[in-house]
Parts: structure tokens; sequence; C-alpha cells
């Protein structure tokens, strides 16, 4: 049975003493919050708890004497100090006033052109640190990479396969299925403004064009920054978030090699192929429109992209996609191991592993095309 609550209090030595009695639990303390409260103004700095004949104490009247003493003259900073001995007075009393702690003040940041400067600034650090730490990162995974070259058998083949069936060959429907449309869509384009210039004919040239140089490599690489690469982020995060990582390090498995470098090996692997699928499915897609708008054959339509259009066009698509495939990954998986403990740093790092996925495709498809145009390819 439990044993009442109560307290004595004395006044008159060098520091008050708040004597506690019996049990302080939930069940015992409801009648001594008004009793407690009138005392909090008598509580003078270096007051001090007796807990010689405390017997039970849980959460609840933890927090009671506690709030007793936030509410004294001295406040937050009224110091609670023990006479005599409990098992768990000292540990509850310190959570009870750790929880209570008034949360910090918000800063006091300028306003007007100076808050807007800072604002800019701070965003400008920020990218800044990010782009150092990414570049440090794909020198890592390039180490990594060599390294994994020159002794194959510690390359995580199971894994690579899995990785390149997960991420390579289950995105191979929709890569094509957008591909094709596509390409029907630039046809059907191509096939209306040209029509109204006599030179609907070069409509062949102009899917051509598009899908082998630009269109296939690049819908490929966006499609697999929004589905592959925020799984990658998301399955390593995971594994931070779950200390994963750190017991691999502590077994004497290295995260790079065993995280990292198949993923990369697995995107370099497939990215192409899935580019290949997405050119022949564009030009599918373009055939169709020429054939059922312009009256021109299969036979005809291959013939004129033959003859027509170099294959270089087919090779500067196709150089793209080891580039776009090692930006993806390496973005990914960074990403992924930058998760902290929580669920809202995982969706951050999941989001801005899209977002910096597919701002480098662009990026990296635009310093193609310039360099491509200098070179007169």
């Amino acid at each position: 049975m439990a044993a009442e609550a109560a307290f004595d209090f004395q006044e008159g030595g060098r520091a008050p003493i708040l004597a506690l009695r019996g049990d302080w639990t939930v069940d015992t303390i409801a009648h001594l919050e008004a009793d407690l409260r009138q005392l909090a103004d008598r509580l003078t700095p270096g007051a001090v708890i007796d807990v010689t004949q405390l017997e039970r104490l849980d959460v609840a009247g933890a927090y009671l004497i506690d709030r007793t003493f936030r509410e004294s003259p001295g406040g937050e900073s009224a110091r609670i100090a023990l006479r005599g001995d409990h098992a768990t007075a000292k540990r509850l009393l310190d959570a009870a006033r750790k929880s209570a702690a008034t949360p910090a003040p918000v800063p006091d940041r300028p306003q007007g052109l100076i808050g807007f400067l800072e604002i800019v600034g701070r965003a400008m650090a920020k990218i800044w640190s990010e782009i150092v730490e990414t570049v440090s990162f794909l020198g890592e995974t390039l180490v990594v990479l060599a390294r994994l070259l020159l002794n194959p058998g510690r390359i995580r083949w199971v894994s690579v396969v899995h990785i390149m069936e997960v991420a390579g060959l289950n995105a191979l429907p929709i890569v094509m299925l957008l591909s094709f449309f596509i390409g029907l869509v630039v046809a059907y384009l191509g096939a209306r403004i040209l029509g109204d210039f006599g030179a609907s004919v070069f409509t062949v040239e102009l899917v051509a064009f598009s899908m082998l140089r630009e269109f296939a490599v690049v819908i490929t690489a966006v499609l697999l920054a929004g589905r592959t690469n925020s799984a990658f982020t998301a399955e390593i995060g995971a594994m931070k978030m779950r200390q994963e990582i750190d017991a691999m390090q502590v077994i004497g498995i290295k995260p790079m090699e065993a995280l990292v470098a198949p993923r990369v090996i697995a995107m370099l692997a497939m990215t192409p192929i899935l580019t290949f699928a997405a050119m022949a499915s564009g030009l599918f897609g373009g055939l169709l429109v020429t054939w059922a708008e312009l009256g021109v054959s299969p036979a005809m339509y291959f013939q004129r992209i033959s003859d027509a259009v170099p294959e270089q066009h087919f090779w500067v698509g196709m150089s793209k996609a080891p580039a776009f495939a090692l930006a993806l990954a390496v973005i990914g998986c960074k990403q992924g191991l930058s998760v902290g403990d929580d669920v809202a740093s995982l969706g951050a790092r999941v989001t801005t592993s899209v977002v910096q996925s597919i701002f480098m495709i662009i990026l990296l498809d635009a310093v193609f095309a310039l360099w491509f145009l200098e070179m007169d390819w």
C-alpha cells in the first residue's frame, strides 16, 4: 500500500529545508499541489531537499518538486541540493529540470537590406560547402574504384548485379515508354511546323538528331535521378540512422567499398544500356508519326536516318551516359551518408539528392553541348 506523500518545511538555519516523506508518485501527490505553490515564495536560494524519509518517487513527483523550485525567487537558476541518500531522486529531479528547460530565445536577426544580405551570404556559404564536400566525395570514390580495379576480387559482384536489376533493369519500361512519347511528340510537332515551310521530309532528321544527341540520354538520367538516386539516398540514409554503417566499420567493412562502389559500378553499366533503349524507343515513336502523317514507310525512314544522320550523333549521346551515371551515383550515395539521426534529415537529404542530380544533369549536358560544338561534332 502506498504511503501518503507529505513534507515538512524548516526555516531559521543557514538555508531552508524541505523534508519529503512517504511516496511521491502520481497517485499520492495531488493534494500537495496547492501547498507547494504557497511554499514556493519561501524557498530562498540555497534551499535543501531532505530525502532521508522519502520512499518512492516517480516522474510526476519529481516534476512537482522541480516546479516548486522553479517558481521560487531563484527561478530557473535555483539549484536543487539533496540531503540524504535515495536511489532515484537525483536522477529524476535532473531529468525533470532538463525537460522543463525553456527553449532558447529566437536570435534577433537584422532586418531590411542587411538581413537579406545575411540570408544570401549564408546560402552561398552553404552552397560552397556542399560543392567542396561533393567534389571531395567524388575524389574518394574514384580512388576506391581505382583500388578495386587493381584488385577485382574485392568487388562485391552479387551487390552489383542486384543493383543493376533493381536500379537499372526495372527502370527499363518507364524509360522506354517516356522516350517513345517524346519521340512521338517531336515528330508530330516537326511534321506540323516544318510542313508550313514545305520541309516536312526533314522530320526524320529532326527526330534522329534530337533523340540520339539529347533527349534519350537526358530523359534517362532525369528518370534515374527521380527513381534510382532517391532510392540510393534513402537506403544508405536508413542504414546511417540505424547505425548499421557504424557497425560495418567496427567489424572492418569499408562503407565506400560495400555501399558506394557497387552502386557506382551498376550505374555505369546500366545507364548506357538504358540510353540505347531510350534511343530506339524514341525513334520508334517518330516512325509511327512519320508513317501516319507523312506516309514515310519504315524502310524509307531507317534508310533516310542511315543516309542523312552521321553515326557521330549516336556516339555523342552514348558518351554522355557514363558521366551522368557517375554524377548520379556519387550524389545519391553522398547524400545518403550525410543523413543525420532523425527522419526529417532523411527526407531533406532525399530531396536534396534529387534536386542536385537533376541540376547536375542539365549542367553537364550544357558543358557537353558546348564542347561538342567547339569540336565540330
